[in-house]
């Protein structure tokens, strides 16, 4: 009998230590995004003036991409498109109309979609989001109602809910801004926690939410997804940084963000995660370069936020994972945010849905050294618009359009489209069309093979809140 007994407890605590492993080995995801960060701003992409200390380290220790793309030029569809691993045109996440959602839009993500959240909940991940959202604002398109556990940040970009009655007029007080200014919601979950939001504090109560999520859960596998309300005007920065950079009040906010990954990094290494937790950091979109000295730079890339130029949707893409990771690489690979929702979830052992197209890729061969990107081509939608391809190191305009401002209303075909070699020449100058017929009619076979496959929806971004 006693002899069973042992037997007994034995194979339980090996079935105990067995599914200890099993958890260990089922790898955490940290995805830090920031908004309308351009591809020039950090210091591991050239940035002179910015000091990103964490961020380069990150990369030093990690693989940096020179070819990484969101998968739109602004907030909505680029956040829609990372978190389902589709193009927004797929799930009615864009519009012609409405650029974005707004506080008055009655949209947001449909429940027909599978956001990486409850795909990897699936697979029994912790599921935290802390920071802005921009996927809808009424309760059923809110975080908790599409796989996270728990929720910490604003709705919706913070420079909505302008007060017109406190403070100065138009554009002075983005230059200038003050709390006040705004009504912007804080929520946590479902309820309203502090209205207007204090900006001055947000990037670092993100920050701390994400860190007590990690501690709290890191006994079991977790998904942190901490997409920060800035550097998208207006701009706010907590004391400690305040004058700090050189590159004054945009350098400081991006500073402060550099600190926020770092806080998240210590926290894995210090809790003993860091070997099984693969972390990675980009942008939803390129810089507000009508904003001037409080927008960023896309460094060598053509314009900036709100276009398919290259300065619209090319951003840094940095992926960290010691142990697996080799440290200081540089990918020249093609690859996308969306390419984050296929990567995560096949390597927590779960399954890309296969009842619908799903645009991303599994990148881990490039993450690992073991092989090429299966990515071949990027398409560069404005709204519902296919403004412009990439195949391979080719990128051809069908549509260009300014992003904001006078130069928005201005749209021109092209017959035959643009031409340009990113990789001679990523700043897009040289139009070189009249040179290779070849590539355009292959980019034009991949142009019409993927029109005839497109089936898009109703756009959630038209629907208004009814009164």
């Amino acid at each position: 009998m006693i002899r069973n007994l042992l037997a007994l407890v034995v194979v339980c605590v090996c079935l105990v230590r067995g599914a200890g492993l099993a958890a260990a080995e089922t790898p955490n995801f940290v995805i830090i995004y920031a908004d309308d960060l351009g591809y020039g701003d950090l210091g591991c992409y050239g940035n002179p003036t910015i000091r990103t200390p964490n961020l380069d380290r990150m990369a030093a220790e990690g693989m940096r991409f020179t070819q990484f793309y969101s998968a739109s030029s602004v907030c909505t569809p680029s956040r829609a498109a990372l978190l389902t691993g589709r193009l927004p045109i797929r799930s009615g996440m864009c519009s012609d109309k409405r650029r974005v959602l707004f506080p008055n839009s009655g949209g947001g993500i449909p429940a027909s979609e599978v956001t990486l959240a409850e795909a990897l909940k699936e697979q029994g991940y912790s599921t935290g989001c802390f920071g802005k959202w921009h996927l809808g604002h009424l309760p059923q398109f809110l975080p908790t109602s599409n796989g996270f556990d728990t929720y910490f940040g604003i709705p919706y970009s913070n420079d909505m809910d302008r007060l017109n009655d406190v403070g100065p007029k138009g554009r002075a007080a983005f230059l200038d801004p003050k709390v006040e200014y705004w009504n912007v919601p804080l929520m946590q979950d479902l309820e309203v926690y502090e209205r207007p939001a204090d900006q001055t504090t947000i990037t670092r109560r993100y920050t701390e939410h994400a860190v007590d999520f990690i501690k709290k859960n890191k006994s079991k596998p977790f998904f942190v997804y901490l997409p920060h309300s800035l550097p998208h005007v207006p701009l706010f920065r907590g004391k400690a940084f305040e004058n700090k950079s050189a590159r004054g009040l945009y350098g400081d906010v991006i500073e402060e963000i550099d600190w926020s990954v770092g806080r998240v990094l210590d926290t894995l290494r210090n809790e003993g995660l860091a070997e099984n937790t693969c972390v990675f950091f980009s942008s939803d979109n390129g810089p507000w370069l009508i904003f001037g000295e409080h927008g960023g730079t896309a460094g060598l890339l053509k314009d900036g936020k709100g276009c398919t130029w290259e300065g619209g949707m090319r951003e840094p893409g940095i992926a960290w994972w010691p142990g697996k990771i080799s440290p200081g690489k540089v990918s020249l690979e093609l690859a996308s945010t969306m390419d984050l929702y296929t990567t995560c979830i096949s390597l927590s052992g779960g399954k890309i849905p296969q009842d619908r197209i799903v645009d991303g890729v599994d990148i881990s061969p490039v993450l690992f050294g073991k092989g090429s990107s299966p990515r071949e081509t990027m398409f560069y939608y404005r709204g519902t618009a296919l403004m412009a391809i990439r195949h391979g190191a080719w990128k051809a305009h069908y549509i260009t359009q300014g992003a904001y401002g006078p130069d928005a209303r201005k749209r021109e075909k092209h017959d035959p489209p643009l031409l340009f070699n990113l990789n001679h020449d990523p700043s897009e100058r040289f139009n070189v069309n009249s040179k290779h017929p070849e590539i355009i009619k292959q980019i034009q076979k991949i142009a019409d093979e993927h029109r005839q496959q497109l089936k898009a929806p109703p756009s959630q971004l038209e629907i208004s809140l009814k009164k």
